[in-house]
């Protein structure tokens, strides 16, 4: 082999070796033209080689260019003051319109002489590695262990925003107001907001304001002295004492006197408390978070609440979506009870059947994840199976059931001549249910595989996340 033709094969062997590697690599001449694209930076790109060679790097917008836009013009480039660039994690404009995130690098590449030959650039493509972050935290968040917080269970978006803002919440010394129904779980979010706080290592004293009168509400929370009343035989320590350094929770927040709201109206204020039947103000170094299934702005609205302490409780306010509203986390909250049912009865359970799934995600769960929580502990007891059937759920979903065969049209099942499916029938159903792949293929009669290939066919993210930023990007 001649010199000539050994350099040829040389050459070619490297750019076949370029064109192999996952990373996306580019280089440009002395003038800052494009001169040779491999195929990952195709991908990663959307750009051709045939679209790419002969134009600048500006064609990538890359939102890190030397903390600069791009100027565009290789000789006002600053990689020449320094021959190198070190890598950083940055976005480029894909042809299409969207970011990709990316690890960028570059280098000088100059002959012996020192003479200028070109900059050479590679790019690693990040979205791999974000989607599989993404999915760790999901996986987290399956099994309750997000933050550390304990057994609030899901992965829908309504529900992501609930742990950010528990984060948030945790990271302040804010008043908080979580509002939702009853059996969405406002407890387990005032601990988590305790918990993953400052005052972790104190006491959190919960109270709950609808069980006791007023007087012995007053007492419980403010303490008493010794003949006070009527068989005040003692001084006693009130919760807000007991909460020094800690957190107290109020639930039901909503049932408060006047009397009482005047009395929490000043320890939010002043942050001290009198003692019933004392005259000598205590301060206390306490967080207040209260809870309520009720509508306050309404009832300030009524005159039943008076309006200053509303919005001295509703400082960062935390609003808990109800069952019915994240459907989409009911495997997950059905596993974990599954689980949990099984530890603490010993019973070989661990799954429930296709037609229990479907009563769930028909069923409206009036009583939330509480009254799924005790579906799953009903079923257990008359269970004999390692699997739930239909007949070991309570009666209430049992009729919702039988309710729905008996209207005609209530049960959105297969048509007998089913419709044809198209891009915009598809996207509809993924936006009614929340875009579950399973509960779309179980509402048109096709299986899950299907949907997805459909979804790929034309396009559709695989995430509603997704979906809104195409449609952002393509506005």
């Amino acid at each position: 082999m001649n010199k000539k033709t050994h350099d040829i094969w040389n050459h070619q062997f490297i750019s076949l070796i370029i064109d192999s590697m996952a990373d996306g690599v580019f280089t440009m001449d002395a003038n800052g033209i494009i001169s040779s694209w491999n195929q990952s930076m195709e991908r990663i790109s959307g750009y051709t080689a045939d679209e790419a060679l002969g134009k600048t790097c500006a064609i990538l917008s890359c939102s890190r260019c030397f903390g600069k836009s791009c100027p565009a013009d290789i000789k006002k480039c600053k990689i020449f003051k320094q021959n190198y660039s070190e890598a950083k994690e940055c976005q480029l404009k894909h042809k299409n319109g969207y970011d990709v995130s990316v690890i960028k690098n570059a280098s000088v590449v100059k002959d012996e002489k020192g003479r200028l030959l070109g900059v050479v650039e590679t790019v690693t493509d990040l979205t791999e590695l974000n989607q599989a972050r993404k999915r760790a935290e999901e996986a987290a968040l399956r099994l309750g262990e997000f933050h550390r917080l304990d057994n609030i269970i899901g992965k829908s978006r309504a529900m992501r925003e609930v742990f950010y803002a528990i984060e948030a919440a945790a990271a302040s010394d804010a008043t908080i107001l979580i509002q939702g129904e009853s059996g969405t779980g406002k407890e387990l979010v005032a601990g988590a907001i305790h918990y993953n706080s400052e005052r972790k290592n104190e006491l959190m004293v919960t109270v709950n304001c609808s069980a006791l009168s007023e007087t012995l509400l007053e007492s419980e929370l403010f303490g008493h002295v010794k003949g006070a009343y009527t068989g005040a035989v003692r001084d006693r320590i009130g919760r807000f004492e007991e909460a020094d350094g800690g957190t107290i929770f109020l639930d039901e927040i909503g049932e408060l006197s006047p009397l009482i709201q005047v009395k929490l109206l000043r320890v939010l204020q002043e942050r001290e408390i009198e003692r019933v039947g004392e005259s000598k103000k205590r301060k206390i170094n306490i967080r207040i978070v209260t809870a309520t299934h009720q509508d306050l702005f309404a009832k300030v609205s009524q005159g039943t609440f008076r309006e200053d302490l509303y919005y001295r409780l509703k400082v960062f306010p935390i609003k808990l979506p109800p069952l019915r509203d994240r459907k989409e986390d009911i495997p997950l909250l059905v596993s974990h009870f599954i689980q949990s049912m099984t530890e603490k009865t010993g019973k070989a359970i661990v799954d429930t059947s296709r037609q229990v799934v479907r009563a769930f995600m028909d069923y409206n769960w009036p009583g939330n994840v509480r009254e799924l929580e005790n579906a799953i502990e009903h079923s257990f007891v008359l269970c004999n199976s390692d699997r739930v059937e239909l007949e070991d759920l309570p009666v209430e979903i049992r009729s919702n059931i039988r309710a729905a065969k008996s209207k005609p049209g209530s049960l959105k099942t297969v048509p007998a001549k089913r419709e044809k499916l198209t891009r915009d029938s598809l996207l509809s159903l993924l936006e009614d249910c929340s875009w579950s792949k399973a509960e779309v293929a179980r509402r048109v009669g096709l299986s899950h595989t299907s949907i997805w290939k459909y979804m790929k066919k034309w396009n559709i993210p695989l995430s509603h996340n997704e979906w809104e930023l195409l449609s952002e990007v393509t506005k």
